[in-house]
């Protein structure tokens, strides 16, 4: 591969090897980590958002991990700040940047550049702020059904700026959005590669990762920062911490937090599948069928591709 031009973009559904397989290509071409996720941003949220531990790095150095506090609103446009020159340096010292995904959102905004939105008028924005979020939702259904499907009921952020882009525009924001996702690609040296996975092998992967997470601190190290007041607006909505916030306060048991973590891991997999399936129409992507062979495996076969 040639360090100066080309280098790999890792995706793949949460507990899919991105971690493992993007260390062990920055250690075949001398690269170095940049990750793209939006809560290992933060310091402190270690077990839980499976931060690669200093073993798990095996002396790699990992960017754009633990720059943050706790109390910080973060953004895809400040990763992105901070994204863009780590790559244009590594790459101007023929170092390979090795891009892990974890969010996509990051990943193809990396890639092909921010969806840009249109601005509601205030007019727009109080008619939705009045609305309650039972109301939203059905509107929403009504006029974009598709943007309906994809944000979780609960999303009250996502669910009022999609119904403001569309009482603004009159076009639905999935719509737009696609607009976006056929425009021209804005970073053709970026190589996405992406890690396949069956459904319930992956389920599986999830809820044994979330067993390990738990024997190994989860519930103390969520805790600690829940006693210590330590948790952010952003911070504290993390798979894993939100949970165990509520049953910290009081409104389910451990057993049901516990449970709560699994099946909303699984739900948040199936979400980046369907974000999977729009980048996989990226021109020279690399999709690999991992459930059958071990991390070495994988990186022999994308070597091979790069």
């Amino acid at each position: 591969m040639d360090q100066s031009h080309r280098y790999p973009v890792i995706v793949a559904p949460t507990a899919g090897g991105k971690t493992a397989l993007g260390v062990e290509l920055a250690r075949r071409f001398d690269g170095q980590i940049v990750t793209a996720d939006a809560y290992q941003i933060y310091r402190g949220l270690d077990i839980g958002t499976a931060k690669p531990s200093i073993e798990e790095q095996r002396g790699v150095v990992h960017h754009l991990i633990d720059i943050v506090d706790l109390k910080d609103r973060f953004t895809v446009h400040d990763w992105l700040n901070r994204a863009d020159p780590f790559v244009e340096d590594l790459r101007s010292k023929q170092i390979t940047p090795i891009v892990v995904g974890g969010t996509n959102l990051y990943i193809k905004s990396f890639l092909d550049g921010l969806f840009q939105a249109p601005e509601p008028s205030d007019a727009v924005k109080a008619q939705v702020e009045e609305m309650s979020q039972p109301e939203r939702r059905k509107m929403l259904s009504a006029v974009d059904p598709a943007a309906a499907d994809r944000i979780d009921g609960a999303d009250l952020r996502r669910t009022r700026r999609a119904l403001e882009v569309y009482l603004q525009t009159g076009t639905p924001i999935s719509e737009l959005q696609h607009q976006w996702e056929l425009e021209k690609i804005a970073r053709p040296e970026a190589v996405l590669v992406g890690l396949d996975w069956p459904n319930e092998l992956i389920n599986q992967r999830i809820n044994q990762r979330v067993k390990i997470m738990v024997d190994n601190g989860l519930v103390e190290e969520a805790r600690a920062i829940f006693d210590a007041d330590g948790f952010g607006d952003q911070s504290r909505e993390a798979i894993g911490y939100k949970q165990l916030i509520a049953h910290f306060e009081g409104r389910c048991t451990l057993d049901e937090a516990i449970e709560r973590i699994k099946i909303d891991t699984r739900r948040f997999a199936k979400n980046q599948r369907t974000w999977l399936k729009r980048l996989r129409a990226r021109e020279g992507s690399i999709w690999i069928e991992a459930a059958d062979l071990d991390v070495q495996e994988i990186a022999d076969e994308v070597t091979r591709l790069l």
